[in-house]
C-alpha cells in the first residue's frame, strides 16, 4: 500500500511539472506592485492661533482684533525667533438679533446687532522642546485652535532615498516569487517600466481649543500644555511592468 501511495505521489508531481512546462509564458507581461515604508520621529510643529471680537461698532471690534493679533505676533517672535509666521483668514461678519422669523403682513427683517471680526495666525517651528512654553505665552493673548506635528521638508527629502530603495527591493522580491510560481528564472524577467508614487500620511491635529472660545477667556495666565510629537510614516508605492523572455 505504501508503494502505491508513493507511486501516486510521484505521478502527481511529474504530471504537475509537465503541466507547468506545457503553459507557454514566453513574452508574458506581468504588472507587479510593491511599497516601501520609512518611519521617523516628527521634528516640526504647526500651531494655528486665532482671535475673535464682537462689538456693535465694527471699527471697535476690528481694532481690538488688530491690537491683540499684533501682541500675539510679538510674543511668538520673542519666544521663538526661528519660527515661521503666516497670517490667515481675516474675516468680518454681521451679527443679527436672535428672533424667530415672522411670517405674514407683520413680517420684518432681522435687525443688525453688531459685528464679529477675527483673524488666524499660523506658526511653524522645529523648536519642539520650547513649544509648550511658546504656545502658553501666546495663549495669554490669542486662542489656540490646534497643533499638528509632522516632518520638516528637509528631513522628508533625506528620507526619500530610504523609502525608494525599500520599495524597489520589495519589488524585486515579488518578481522573484512570481517567476518561481511561473516555473521561470528571475533572470528571464525584463522590467519595461517602473512608476514610483509617494504617499505621505497626513499629520493628525491635536485640538487644543474650541473655535467658539472667546478671546476674553485668554486674560488668565495659561499653564503649559503637554505635547507628544509622535512619528510619521512615509510610504512609496511602485508599479512595474515585467515581461518574461
Amino acid at each position: 500500500m505504501k508503494k502505491i501511495c508513493a507511486a501516486a505521489a510521484l505521478l502527481c508531481a511529474i504530471s504537475g511539472g509537465v503541466l507547468a512546462q506545457q503553459v507557454a509564458t514566453a513574452g508574458t507581461l506581468v504588472t507587479v506592485s510593491a511599497a516601501g515604508e520609512v518611519r521617523a520621529g516628527n521634528n516640526e510643529a504647526r500651531a494655528l492661533f486665532f482671535i475673535e471680537e464682537q462689538d456693535k461698532d465694527k471699527a471697535a471690534a476690528a481694532s481690538r482684533v488688530n491690537q491683540k493679533m499684533r501682541q500675539g505676533v510679538d510674543v511668538l517672535k520673542k519666544e521663538d525667533p526661528q519660527a515661521t509666521l503666516a497670517s490667515r483668514n481675516y474675516y468680518t461678519y454681521p451679527v443679527y438679533e436672535e428672533e424667530r422669523p415672522q411670517t405674514g403682513a407683520n413680517a420684518r427683517k432681522r435687525q443688525l446687532t453688531g459685528w464679529r471680526v477675527g483673524q488666524y495666525l499660523d506658526m511653524k517651528t522645529e523648536n519642539l522642546q520650547k513649544l509648550p512654553a511658546t504656545v502658553a505665552a501666546a495663549q495669554n493673548v490669542l486662542a489656540l485652535n490646534g497643533v499638528t506635528f509632522g516632518l520638516s521638508e528637509a528631513l522628508g527629502k533625506r528620507l526619500d532615498a530610504a523609502r525608494i530603495t525599500d520599495a524597489y527591493q520589495n519589488l524585486m522580491m515579488r518578481v522573484q516569487v512570481i517567476a518561481k510560481a511561473m516555473g521561470r528564472n528571475a533572470t528571464d524577467a525584463i522590467i519595461e517600466t517602473v512608476d514610483f508614487d509617494s504617499v505621505d500620511n497626513p499629520a493628525r491635529p491635536y485640538m487644543a481649543a474650541s473655535m467658539l472660545e472667546k478671546s476674553a477667556r485668554m486674560d488668565a495666565q495659561v499653564v503649559e500644555a503637554s505635547f507628544e510629537p509622535g512619528e510619521s510614516t512615509l510610504v512609496t508605492r511602485v508599479v512595474a511592468h515585467v515581461r518574461f523572455k
